[in-house]
């Protein structure tokens, strides 16, 4: 037996996404099938985790001789005009320089989300299927408990969909080769 979801796409496109004016607040705006959503600003350890996070990839990337790639934090992707969708990773890996402040699909190598503990179950797998369609070969989830637990999950494409490779825990050096390049870290070195 299988079961087919249907959604109804609503009426914003991308290009309405890519003319529209982020909040001064720093709030960042995405466009999920066809609906904007809002998100609150990122908290402090939010972002430093992604910055950090972008620091490893960029000495990773570096170390693997590697300058046609870029390791960047909150940029837009426009995901799909068909299924008007356009995200906003915390942390992207691009296959061309990051000038500008949105790029096309093609250009996104590696996806990074940092989840928080109010992100829904339905968020992330929207996100991570929007990944997946637009053939995004890598993504990383920093998943943050309640508690104060930490881990990374990477995953690499296949056939259209997400394989969990490695989940790297805090106190222990993992190498991660579902990315562009192997990436070698402590997640517990993204902590503030």
């Amino acid at each position: 037996m299988s079961i087919a979801f249907e959604h109804a796409i609503g009426p914003t496109t991308v290009d309405d996404w890519l003319a529209h004016e982020n909040p001064p607040d720093g709030s960042r705006v995405e466009l999920i099938l066809g609906y904007l959503h809002m998100n609150p600003p990122p908290t402090g350890q939010h972002q430093y985790m992604g910055d950090e996070l972008r620091q490893v990839l960029r000495h990773a990337i570096r170390d693997g001789e590697r300058a046609d790639l870029y390791a960047v934090t909150g940029v837009g992707v426009q995901i799909s005009t068909s299924l008007r969708t356009a995200l906003i990773p915390d942390v992207s890996v691009l296959n061309t320089r990051p000038a500008g402040t949105s790029f096309p699909r093609e250009n996104l190598v590696l996806a990074v989300e940092i989840w928080s503990p109010g992100n829904s179950r339905a968020e992330r797998d929207t996100k991570a299927a929007a990944y997946a369609s637009a053939d995004v070969p890598y993504f990383w989830v920093v998943d943050q408990d309640r508690i104060g637990g930490l881990r990374v999950v990477s995953h690499v494409l296949d056939n259209g969909r997400y394989v969990e490779d490695v989940v790297a825990t805090p106190g222990k050096m993992t190498t991660i080769k579902a990315a562009p390049v192997p990436v070698t870290f402590d997640p517990a070195d993204l902590l503030p």
